[in-house]
């Protein structure tokens, strides 16, 4: 942890997948809905069926839509902040308790490695949330820290068995 990243505040993820960058790049941003898990705990829409993707440019979307009973619903996560296939992605992260100001930030990392590709994910900006703050759910720094890894290695183990 480098001297200016403060506990808590980031986890970071790295899996293999056996496949070029190009491909490990596209399943992950164009084929999302399908790897992404469904539940409450993944997704805005819970069990209801519903959508997730990403606009792939910089500027676009990553956002979730749904039907309820009052219509059709859509939840945006956050915005593209850097698109450059096959190699990298960086996009903000609001979860549905988030105000309007409060926003994380995911880079993803497509490295080409010798049978494949290594894929790193940082998930980072947790410590501008208050200490109280819901998306933390009361646990200590280091803790919540390990959460998010768990939950982000959760996803990529899913995006892995979509890679095959």
């Amino acid at each position: 942890m480098s001297a200016n990243v403060k506990a808590g505040d980031h986890a970071t993820v790295t899996i293999t997948v056996a496949v070029d960058r190009a491909v490990a790049f596209d399943v992950f941003t164009r084929e999302t809905d399908l790897w992404w898990k469904h539940g409450p705990a993944y997704r805005m829409s819970g069990r209801t069926p519903g959508t997730l993707m990403f606009e792939p440019r910089e500027g676009g979307r990553l956002f979730e839509s749904h039907n309820s009973p009052s219509g059709r619903q859509l939840f945006e996560y956050g915005r593209i902040k850097a698109w450059q296939p096959p190699a990298r992605l960086v996009f903000e992260w609001r979860n549905a308790n988030f105000a309007a100001n409060e926003v994380t930030e995911v880079e993803v990392l497509f490295e080409e490695i010798a049978g494949g590709t290594r894929v790193t994910l940082h998930h980072r900006g947790w410590a501008s949330l208050r200490p109280g703050h819901p998306a933390r759910h009361n646990l200590e720094p280091a803790g919540f820290s390990r959460m998010i890894g768990m939950w982000w290695a959760d996803l990529l183990t899913s995006y892995r068995s979509r890679i095959g």
